[in-house]
């Protein structure tokens, strides 16, 4: 829709909206509860051109309902604003954004817990040559979780509420209209609030490739190298590769392709075993069979690697849990801008410590429309 210099695109979509066997991730042995749930999720992307200057904006909320457990009942909200001015051969391009949910932060904790992440970032951009451009960027962040949110008796607040700062020196070179290569610098600072002995600095060196919308391939993808340094003496440090991919292909127009790849380290709540890897990879099928008939498969593995603390006395050494998902669906499109689905999706999750192993089935149907 477009109002004068003001362009919206939303989308409005009744998602989950069936039975989850496993509200809570619970092992078998504790007989899981299921429940039936539902999300109502709109969102809105706007775009406001002045001379100049654009103005950029994304507003998304999921409205999440359970039926008998009202205590997983929430309201996730995420919004998203950036600025961007151009010049003869200069750009200026800066955002902020707020994310306020209560969705699970990851595969490790189970537990929907209420947390706030707010972050700013800016960058001038100066272009050298015809396709080529350096650039400089910095961004900020702070994660900061409830203080009732407890998950296995330990409090998440204490545990994960963190400062993150970090600048860049980009090189980026437009090989089409369609697609940029770049090689990137970062250099990240992390400080934990309450939990000093998580902090560190890292150095990331990664090149990655981005391929815009209208592209036969869409996405991005980015391969590098991570030096991880712990300010303790007692956390180890890493030193390796790092990954993140999400890409889609059109095959024909009737098939899409898609896989996404994930390697990096992440924060753990566990005070013996302060961090792990997580190494992760899916894939997806989407066909459309007949006329506006569609089906759907997909599946994903990923490991979480515990890196264990010096010295410290840990349940299970060397831990690495494995999250398994598989799902397939079939859908019904009512034109170019409605989409009716039905999905069923499992997941389980092995561990070698008690009480950590799941297995969950989620099954129901969805309807997604666009302006």
């Amino acid at each position: 829709m477009r109002f004068g210099p003001l362009s919206l695109k939303s989308t409005i979509a009744l998602s989950n909206l069936g039975i989850d066997t496993n509200v809570f991730n619970e092992a078998d042995a504790d007989r899981p509860q299921s429940d039936f749930t539902m999300t109502f999720t709109p969102t809105t992307d706007l775009w406001l051109r002045v001379g100049r200057t654009w103005i950029s904006g994304t507003i998304h909320v999921d409205w999440v309902y359970y039926r008998r457990f009202a205590s997983e009942r929430s309201a996730n909200s995420n919004y998203r604003v950036g600025v961007s001015r151009t010049f003869n051969r200069l750009a200026l391009k800066g955002g902020a954004s707020r994310l306020s949910t209560r969705d699970r932060p990851g595969f490790e904790i189970d537990a929907r817990s209420q947390r706030m992440e707010t972050a700013f970032d800016g960058e001038v951009e100066m272009r050298t040559f015809s396709k080529t451009y350096v650039s400089a960027r910095a961004r900020r962040q702070r994660v900061e979780f409830d203080q009732a949110a407890v998950f296995r008796e330990a409090s998440l607040g204490r545990e994960l509420n963190r400062r993150i700062s970090g600048t860049a020196f980009v090189v980026r070179h437009r090989v089409t209209p369609l697609t940029n290569v770049s090689l990137e610098v970062w250099r990240d600072h992390e400080r934990f609030v309450f939990s000093p002995f998580r902090d560190s600095d890292s150095t990331r060196i990664a090149g990655s490739v981005n391929f815009q919308p209208l592209a036969l391939i869409n996405g991005d993808a980015s391969f590098g190298y991570r030096r991880f340094t712990p300010l303790a003496g007692d956390v180890p440090p890493y030193r390796g590769a790092t990954a993140a991919v999400g890409l889609s292909y059109n095959l024909l127009g009737t098939t899409r392709l898609g896989v996404e790849a994930t390697r990096d380290l992440q924060p753990s709540f566990e005070p013996t075993q302060p961090y792990y890897l997580e190494t992760g990879v899916s894939g997806s099928v989407q066909r459309q069979v007949y006329g506006p008939f569609d089906v759907l498969a997909r599946t994903g593995v990923r490991r979480l690697a515990y890196r264990d603390r010096i010295g410290a006395a840990v349940k299970v050494s060397n831990r690495a849990d494995l999250v398994r998902t598989f799902g397939v669906g079939a859908g019904y499109r009512l034109g170019t801008d409605k989409r009716i689905g039905f999905t069923i999706d499992h997941q389980k999750r092995t561990s070698s410590v008690d009480g950590r192993q799941y297995s969950g089935l989620r099954y129901g149907m969805s309807v997604t429309y666009e302006t």
